[in-house]
């Protein structure tokens, strides 16, 4: 008699069991078709929002040509727009400053491989991929300093690519920076 009660409860087990592997390998096969389908609508319809730059002559000429990088205040004074070029193993302009409280636009792009923008305490995180233009959006609230290191790794020298972003009282900012063309950390 209890031969026959272990063997019922061991049919339970199994068909506990055997319902769980079965819930398991439906969830699986559910997160397989979501990564598909992702990787497939993307492909087809890559974001229509994505800007791209000729890599190799970006310097030359253009939005991100030397004189133009760094930050740019919008002839209103309510935004700033800041242009960068991450490459191995600098950003350029290695310091950038930019008023606090405002909103700012952070254009990056590369010519050279992938690397990664990132401004220490803050939310701006984006990765910097050669031939397109990463937007990204911020705002300072209060003044200080921020580190900028690159954090993708982009060859033997990565671990000194790193720039800092300083941001001044709007006031100060502008004293210091208000009939510039471009605003510098130089002082």
């Amino acid at each position: 008699m209890a031969e026959a009660g272990r063997a019922t409860d061991m049919a339970v087990v199994d068909a506990a069991e055997q319902r769980w592997a079965l819930a398991v390998a439906v969830i699986v096969g559910l997160v397989v078709a979501v990564m598909v389908y992702s990787g497939l609508h993307w492909t087809a319809m890559a974001p229509a929002r994505v800007e791209t730059i000729d890599a190799s002559t970006l310097h030359l000429s253009g939005e991100f040509m030397e004189a133009n990088l760094g930050t740019a205040r919008e002839p209103d004074r309510s935004a700033a727009v800041v242009r960068v070029i991450a490459q191995q193993y600098a950003f350029v302009p290695h310091c950038i400053v930019v008023p606090a409280g405002t909103p700012v636009t952070f254009r990056i792009t590369s010519p050279d491989v992938v690397h990664g923008f990132l401004i220490a305490g803050t939310n701006v995180n984006a990765m910097v991929v050669p031939g397109y233009v990463a937007v990204v959006q911020a705002r300072f609230d209060k003044p200080g300093e921020h580190v900028m290191p690159c954090h993708e790794y982009c060859s033997v020298g990565h671990e000194g690519m790193w720039a800092r972003v300083t941001v001044l009282d709007k006031l100060e900012f502008e004293r210091q920076h208000g009939g510039a063309r471009r605003a510098s950390c130089a002082r």
